[in-house]
C-alpha cells in the first residue's frame, strides 16, 4: 500500500507541480469565510462572490459588525445563504473576542467557530499553518480515493482517518489540493476520462 501511495503522490506531483488552494484570499480570516461559502457550492462561484464581500467589509472588525441581512444579499448565489451569512458574522466575532483577531491554529479551537467542521479546519491548518497530517476530505477526495482503493466508504471523518494512516503527513495537504485538480480535470464524478488517466493502473474501479 505504501508503495502505491508514494507512486500516486509522485504521479500527481508530476501533473500538478504546484498545489495551490483554489479559493482566493489575502488574509487568514478571508480563507475561513471562503471555505464556509464553498459548502455545496463551487470554488469558482465563491471566487466571484468574495471580492465584493471583502470590499464591502475590508477588515475583520467590519465583518464582525456587519448586518447579517446585507451579508445574505452578497453571498446569496452561493446557496444556503442565511446559514452562511450568520456563521460568517458570528465566527468573525469569535475571532475578535476569543482569539485575538487571528484564525486559531489547532483543530479543537477551530471546531468551536460557527460553521467550521473538520474539512474546513483541516484546510485552514494545512494552508495557513502548514500543519502536517491535514487531510481535507471533500467530495473529490472521497470519490477518488475510493476509486483508487486508498479508502472505503463515504463518511468524511472515516475516510480522513483512513488516509491519515497511509499519507505521509508532510504530503497530505498538498495531496488533497492536487486531488481536487485531478477530480476536475480527469476523475470527474460522471464520465471520468479513464483512457487518459495517469492513475489508471492503480484504480480499482476502472472499466476492464
Amino acid at each position: 500500500m505504501q508503495e502505491k501511495v508514494n507512486a500516486i503522490i509522485a504521479a500527481l506531483k508530476k501533473r500538478y507541480p504546484d498545489a495551490p488552494c483554489a479559493l482566493h484570499y489575502s488574509i487568514d480570516y478571508q480563507l475561513m469565510i471562503a471555505v464556509r461559502l464553498s459548502a455545496q457550492c463551487t470554488d469558482a462561484r465563491v471566487n466571484l462572490v468574495t471580492p465584493a464581500l471583502f470590499e464591502a467589509y475590508p477588515t475583520l472588525e467590519a465583518m464582525a459588525g456587519a448586518d447579517i441581512a446585507h451579508i445574505e444579499q452578497l453571498v446569496h448565489s452561493c446557496g444556503f445563504y442565511k446559514h452562511k451569512a450568520r456563521d460568517i458574522v458570528l465566527a468573525c466575532q469569535m475571532l475578535l473576542h476569543d482569539y485575538g483577531g487571528k484564525v486559531p491554529g489547532t483543530m479543537e479551537e477551530l471546531l468551536r467557530l460557527p460553521g467550521v467542521g473538520r474539512k474546513t479546519a483541516n484546510l485552514l491548518l494545512g494552508d495557513l499553518y502548514a500543519i502536517p497530517g491535514s487531510v481535507v476530505c471533500d467530495t473529490h477526495c472521497i470519490r477518488i480515493c475510493g476509486r483508487l482503493g486508498l479508502s472505503q466508504g463515504k463518511d468524511p471523518e472515516k475516510v480522513e482517518t483512513q488516509l491519515r494512516k497511509i499519507l505521509p503527513p508532510e504530503e497530505s495537504s498538498d495531496f488533497c489540493h492536487r486531488i481536487v485538480l485531478f477530480g476536475r480535470e480527469i476523475c470527474t464524478a460522471r464520465s471520468p476520462k479513464c483512457d487518459t488517466c495517469p492513475l489508471a493502473s492503480w484504480c480499482v474501479e476502472r472499466p476492464q
